[in-house]
């Protein structure tokens, strides 16, 4: 399925009331999201030496710094599904830069990301210090990125990453890109991983568009963020995990992702056709 992302959208400026909630909320999220991380680095001065890789208390602090900033956003999530025991990863559609925090309160997860994302201001200083996996999408550097995910999961790390390779509006599973999921095929790896997908639906405010929470394209981060912000009642995120499966299950890497393509899809596709039998009811 290919898709032709539309322009971005024109965001309207908030009226007063909107602006009311940005200045109440914006600086209750800045303690939060800086004076976390802060604290998380102080607590790695610790963890590091003592624990090396491994990182036994740092990760509760994101969780909480996420789960707290939806909190003060007023936006809910709901997780459904099972839980995944002993080393692996998982997969999951992408629609907007909110995933980051809603994925991450949910587990204790480090996010797999192309290398440009650690140069960019702020967000990169935020992915580094919170254990991102940064890796570049080149079949050249295949075996180095080979032994970074046989180090991270040997080490208990669960890693998540987007294997449509952008995000979207929200309306839509992409096809899973595969190069990632050879890295799962090493010896070291194949027989001792599962891989477990993730759908995630975001469900528009009342009498917003469906893409409410997309941010796809060329869209700025600024008037995303303010228009959420603004919001006086949000709508809701489901998070649904499915059942993990073993990587050698599977024959090759192409099979392994389109079953995991096929499971993110089956329910973002129910979610999405539901919400539009009851907007025409």
């Amino acid at each position: 399925m290919n898709w032709t992302p539309p322009p971005p959208p024109v965001f309207e400026p908030p009226g007063a009331a909107g602006w009311a909630r940005i200045a109440l909320r914006a600086p209750v999220i800045a303690v939060v999201v800086f004076g976390g991380l802060a604290f998380l680095l102080l607590c790695r001065l610790v963890e590091r030496p003592l624990c090396g890789m491994d990182r036994p208390f740092t990760p509760h602090i994101t969780r909480f710094v996420c789960r707290s900033t939806l909190a003060v956003m007023g936006l809910p999530v709901e997780q459904k599904g099972p839980v995944m025991r002993g080393p692996g990863a998982l997969v999951a559609n992408h629609t907007s830069w909110l995933d980051i925090f809603v994925l991450n309160s949910r587990k204790t997860i480090y996010f797999v990301s192309k290398s440009e994302v650690a140069k960019w201001p702020g967000i990169g200083w935020l992915a580094r210090a919170t254990g991102t996996l940064f890796i570049r999408r080149d079949p050249r550097d295949a075996r180095a990125q080979t032994q970074l995910f046989e180090e991270r999961l040997m080490h208990g790390h669960r890693l998540l990453f987007f294997p449509e390779g952008t995000s979207t509006d929200g309306r839509r599973v992409l096809p899973f890109k595969t190069t990632l999921f050879a890295s799962f095929f090493s010896e070291r790896l194949r027989h001792a991983v599962q891989l477990q997908a993730v759908t995630v639906i975001y469900h528009a405010p009342p009498n917003r568009k469906p893409d409410f929470y997309g941010w796809w394209g060329e869209m700025d981060f600024g008037p995303s963020l303010l228009q959420i912000l603004a919001q006086p009642r949000q709508g809701r995120v489901e998070v649904i995990y499915h059942k993990p499966v073993r990587v050698d299950d599977f024959p090759n890497r192409k099979s392994l992702a389109s079953h995991l393509e096929d499971q993110v899809r089956a329910d973002h596709m129910a979610a999405i056709g539901s919400e539009h039998r009851l907007a025409q009811a």
